[in-house]
């Protein structure tokens, strides 16, 4: 009987140190930091817990799992949308979003993440239903502004605070999406074709400056060379008159220089006819007259011969024989 009862004893005093390590477990609760809990006595909210060590009643107190008081970011599947030039479009949307007060995010919404879900998809099907697709594709900050602010507004009586919405794509049909591309390419050629016509414009611009410019130094380059010419030719001469005037020519001398002067003007082999002046025969008397000749009238003595000189007045013709090659 005593074994039986020892054994009894030791079965009780087991049971009885399973059943306190059971209510020590229970009772003892640790909190993480950037969690909270929300402790249910007898099935009533009673309390939040903060992170840190708390203690709950056994089997009176009851901890619902953990909420995350961090920022979350939640990415939610592509959406159909209808624009409002009836193009569909599929639009993913990431919603960041924190808990804020845990009793309200418990027990004012089943299941807040779903709840945030079909809010964001219903508000971005009421934003993007009034812009056609252009502005759909060019208005992402005004989008994600609508959203925010009606998704804040949602959320804040179920203890939540969306902090941004951002649109990670938006896919038009591929059928649009061909005729942008077509488009995009057809404005790149457009501007390709643009800037070379400019370049060619500004290089025949520049190259009929620079033949401008080169033909005006070159006509005056010409100007002054012939300016220069023509002073050397006017010094020339005055030096030439003015030597002839202090030498003091005589008559003589002058007639001498004018028929020394008159085989040039025959020169050259398309020459038929030659003009004489009138004067050649004053000048031939003058000749002829320095060189001793009987009769100052006739220069027969200077051409050898009976020949005689036909003078025009004013001015006489005479044929000349063009010389044989």
């Amino acid at each position: 009987m005593d074994g039986l009862g020892g054994t009894a004893a030791a079965i009780v005093l087991i049971v009885l140190v399973i059943f306190v390590i059971i209510v020590l477990v229970r009772s003892v609760r640790i909190i993480p930091q950037a969690r909270a809990g929300v402790v249910e006595r007898l099935g009533k909210y009673q309390r939040t817990l903060n992170p840190g060590l708390t203690i709950l009643i056994p089997f009176v107190d009851r901890l619902l799992p953990l909420l995350d008081l961090r920022e979350q970011v939640v990415s939610f599947p592509p959406q159909p949308v209808i624009t409002e030039d009836n193009l569909v479009v599929s639009i993913d949307t990431v919603v960041y979003f924190q808990v804020t007060d845990p009793r309200a995010a418990t027990y004012e919404i089943a299941n807040y993440i779903q709840a945030v879900e079909q809010l964001t998809t219903t508000t971005l099907r009421n934003v993007v239903g009034g812009l056609n697709l252009e502005e759909a594709l060019t208005s992402r900050d005004q989008i994600n502004g609508q959203l925010r602010g009606v998704l804040d507004e949602a959320t804040g009586r179920w203890g939540i605070r969306v902090s941004r919405v951002e649109l990670k794509a938006i896919d038009p049909p591929h059928s649009i999406q061909d005729s942008m591309e077509k488009q995009m390419r057809a404005e790149r050629d457009r501007r390709a074709a643009i800037l070379t016509a400019e370049g060619t414009k500004q290089s025949q611009i520049l190259t009929a400056e620079g033949q401008r410019q080169a033909a005006i130094l070159a006509a005056e380059g010409d100007a002054k060379a012939a300016i220069l010419r023509a002073d050397g030719e006017a010094q020339a001469i005055q030096k030439v008159f003015d030597a002839i005037h202090k030498g003091n020519p005589d008559q003589k001398l002058l007639a001498y220089q004018y028929l020394q002067t008159l085989p040039k003007i025959a020169e050259g082999s398309s020459n038929k006819l030659w003009i004489i002046p009138s004067e050649v025969g004053e000048a031939l008397k003058g000749i002829g007259g320095a060189l001793g000749g009987n009769n100052g009238d006739s220069p027969a003595g200077l051409f050898g011969g009976n020949e005689q000189t036909k003078t025009s007045e004013p001015a006489g013709t005479a044929q000349q024989p063009r010389p044989a090659e």
